[in-house]
């Protein structure tokens, strides 16, 4: 059986290849060594970075209860080290998510950290791009 292009979109697994992939297409997204590895920032914050040890991502998550939350429910996919043990972060392992996982992750993280004015012109622009609502006036701008 041959794998189809959404067959593999959900398979397990992702490489580092595609964490920078991933990382990199945010805006103002940036590559830089953290810990001796490769570590993504928005703007000057962390976002994500990987670890050799234990092939893992850094993930920083909304609070402890979170992470405990996510440790507790999927220990085979999410675990920390002592190091992370006072921190809301989160080690996931990357063979464990697919890459729809990960741009879920990602996507959460930088709503967090991606500057406010920034976040409000993206969506702006997709407002712009969304359909009309069937009914609705049309603008009188530009007139």
């Amino acid at each position: 059986m041959t794998k189809t292009k959404s067959t593999k979109a959900k398979s397990k697994g992702v490489t580092p290849a595609q964490v920078k992939k991933i990382a990199l297409s945010f805006p103002l997204a940036s590559e830089k060594p953290s810990y001796n590895r490769p570590a993504f920032f928005i703007a000057k914050k962390f976002f994500t970075r990987l670890r050799a040890d234990d092939n893992s991502l850094v993930m920083i998550v909304d609070g402890m209860e979170t992470r405990d939350m996510m440790l507790e429910l999927d220990p085979k996919t999410y675990h920390i080290t002592d190091h992370y043990q006072d921190y809301p972060a989160v080690l996931v392992r990357a063979e464990r998510i697919t890459v729809d996982e990960l741009k879920i992750m990602l996507d959460r993280r930088f709503r967090k950290i991606a500057p406010k004015k920034l976040l409000k012109e993206m969506e702006m622009r997709t407002q712009d791009n969304a359909p009309a609502k069937k009914g609705a006036k049309k603008s009188r701008k530009g007139r």
